[in-house]
């Protein structure tokens, strides 16, 4: 064997070597990072989302739209379900609408009413906020966000939205509060025995608004049971101020803490107070209803009369002029054309990167996926901003997906796959890349040529 073929071997050999261990590497952080958090729709990546400013108009904007089922009225799994009211045998499906400033009040709970992380800056675009037990984006939605997922395994379009998009994650968020009010009388309690159960009324969403943040009893390990002792009492009413710890009340006692209370931003309160009235823990009745002793299903026991002074509020409506710029007309865009990828060199990038673009108003979710093994799309779901968002970030307009091959996973030393990427929430067609990938490991140099 000559020096010349060994340098050529050992070379070649090097560097199958080397991109098998780093292919290793990767694959192993990638499965750990997938095992660590795979209840999750996105295992632990977290999708791209864009955050509106400071004041949170547009948010609130979006939650009194969706209190209306204005949002998404004709989309089935963002649009307000009809909701019942009446006495437990004799309950009728009615229509009507979820206060607002309920919402409001659960938004600011749930995320202080912000969609991405703290490091996201205000008209921005960062991480989408996402809790240890899957909770997604401003309303912190929990229902179908994990398993099982959509096609391939992989999450859905309805998982995609709810992550990335403000609107749509509100709407979602607002259309499971209205179901915890519709699991009465069949697994939940229902209160206001006496005002006919009317959604109108703000004190009747007391047991709706409980379960949205689990409906738990006393003695579980996330209890938001009034009467577990776990909670002082007598304790003072939650001014959602910050000055309180939030363990030391039940979840719906501190939504009606900021609906009474509504928190400032910039020396201004987001919303008008409006005093609401919690169940009276001093009566006996109320007492007794609310024994821990009765917390079983159907919780008949558990029906209690409207708490007084009882409230309501004006319904606020957006325009459709408002609701435009919410939900907008984005146009989704990238780059169709095939691509090609050469990993038979050292210096040889094992990826490509494709700008993924919204030629039009709003925000456009996108998605990805690939329909062959050895390419890997970082991030498989994104957010692209339209011209009339104001984005003071960088991210704004870096916003691409990532094509990588591991070459570990390749069939041969030249493979063709596609990638699919488009978005939900659009009606563009879905656009389709070819990517082919040249492996020929095989390393020549100057003078190394066969001879005769």
């Amino acid at each position: 064997m000559t020096r010349k073929f060994m340098t050529k071997l050992h070379v070649s050999i090097f560097f199958v070597l080397s991109l098998i261990f780093v292919s290793s590497v990767f694959g192993f952080l990638s499965q750990w990072h997938i095992n660590e958090t795979n209840a999750c729709a996105f295992g632990a990546y977290r999708p791209a989302t864009y955050e509106g400013a400071q004041d949170r108009a547009i948010y609130m904007t979006a939650i009194e739209a969706a209190s209306v089922n204005k949002l998404f009225p004709t989309d089935t799994r963002f649009s307000l379900d009809s909701l019942e009211q009446g006495v437990r045998y004799s309950r009728t499906t009615a229509g009507g609408n979820i206060p607002a400033t309920l919402v409001k009040g659960i938004a600011w709970i749930e995320t202080r009413m912000t969609m991405a992380t703290k490091a996201t800056m205000w008209s921005g675009v960062g991480d989408s906020t996402i809790s240890f037990d899957c909770g997604h984006g401003i309303m912190q939605v929990t229902s179908g966000m994990t398993a099982p997922l959509g096609a391939d395994d992989q999450p859905s379009d309805t998982q995609a939205l709810t992550a990335t998009h403000f609107a749509y994650n509100i709407a979602r968020g607002v259309k499971i509060l209205g179901s915890k009010w519709n699991n009465a009388p069949e697994s939940a309690p229902i209160m206001g025995t006496d005002t006919n159960s009317s959604p109108e009324i703000i004190e009747n969403w007391y047991y709706a608004t409980w379960a949205y943040n689990g409906f738990t009893g006393a003695g579980s390990s996330s209890s938001n049971h009034p009467l577990d002792p776990i909670f002082p009492w007598p304790r003072t009413p939650y001014q959602c101020n910050g000055s309180q710890s939030h363990n030391q009340f039940p979840y719906q006692e501190l939504v009606w803490g900021c609906i009474k209370n509504p928190p400032s931003v910039g020396g201004s309160k987001l919303w008008d107070s409006i005093s609401v009235s919690l169940p009276d823990l001093n009566n006996p009745k109320v007492r007794s209803a609310l024994a821990p002793n009765n917390f079983f299903a159907p919780y008949a026991n558990m029906d209690l009369t409207t708490p007084q002074p009882s409230h309501t509020e004006l319904i606020s409506s957006p325009t459709e002029d408002q609701i435009q710029v919410i939900i907008g007309s984005p146009i989704f865009s990238a780059s169709d054309r095939t691509q090609t990828i050469r990993i038979n060199n050292p210096a040889a990038t094992m990826w490509v990167d494709v700008p993924v673009k919204n030629f039009g108003t709003g925000l456009s979710t996108w998605r990805a996926k690939s329909d062959s093994s050895f390419l890997q799309l970082s991030p498989p779901t994104g957010i692209a901003i339209g011209s009339d968002y104001k984005c003071n970030s960088s991210l704004c307009n870096e916003n691409s997906l990532r094509i990588e091959v591991n070459p570990t996973l390749l069939p041969g030393s030249y493979a063709t796959g596609t990638v699919t990427i488009w978005s939900p929430n659009t009606t563009s067609d879905p656009i389709k890349i070819q990517i082919n990938v040249l492996a020929d490991f095989e390393l020549t140099f100057p003078g190394s040529a066969k001879k005769d």
